[in-house]
């Protein structure tokens, strides 16, 4: 155990030392993880229009917008349970934006960007998106580490958490299912 806690303070410590070096870098990182989260739920919701195969689109869509909420719910319970230190209140990094209150463990910004990107991915007519996504959503997690906010395995147990909840969604949400049918109606 004591071996895990060095590797990830170690390769935290790897990513928060690069900060401070270049101001156009930080300010870069800064607003990724600042405005990653809002900018891919826009980018998001401005596919509800797009056009070719729309009920497929929409499904997918909705399945992103389900990921998302089940992976930060989730994360909402791994949080009574684990109550990790923020990395900078450790001494573990240097911290380049206002302090958090909550704990530290899982990283809810990896969790909602993988969830939204494995969505995509799972989506056979939505891939090529679902990969630009997924580099955003590693942008966005290394960010959290870069800036100081989370050790390295805070935003890995966060994307974990967001593939699981986007692969639950996937099983249990399904195209022809007469909620998906509903859902589509109305929105």
């Amino acid at each position: 155990m004591m071996v895990m806690y060095s590797l990830d303070v170690s390769v935290t410590q790897a990513i928060n030392q690069i900060a401070g070096k270049s101001t156009a870098i930080d300010t870069f990182l800064i607003a990724v993880s600042a405005y990653g989260i809002p900018i891919l739920v826009a980018l998001v919701a401005v596919q509800w229009w797009r056009r070719g195969d729309r009920p497929a689109v929409r499904h997918t869509l909705v399945s992103a917008g389900f990921s998302f909420l089940l992976g930060l719910g989730i994360n909402q319970i791994v949080l009574l349970v684990f109550d990790r230190v923020r990395p900078y209140d450790a001494g573990v990094t240097h911290l380049h934006i206002a302090p958090s209150v909550d704990p530290s463990f899982p990283s809810d910004h990896a969790t909602a960007a993988v969830a939204i990107a494995v969505s995509f991915l799972l989506s056979c007519s939505l891939r090529p998106q679902g990969l630009f996504l997924l580099v955003a959503a590693a942008l966005v997690a290394f960010s959290r580490v870069y800036i100081g906010i989370h050790y390295a395995s805070d935003v890995l147990g966060g994307a974990l958490i967001g593939a699981l909840a986007a692969i639950g969604v996937r099983m249990a949400y399904k195209p022809d299912s007469r909620l998906n049918h509903f859902l589509i109606r109305i929105l």
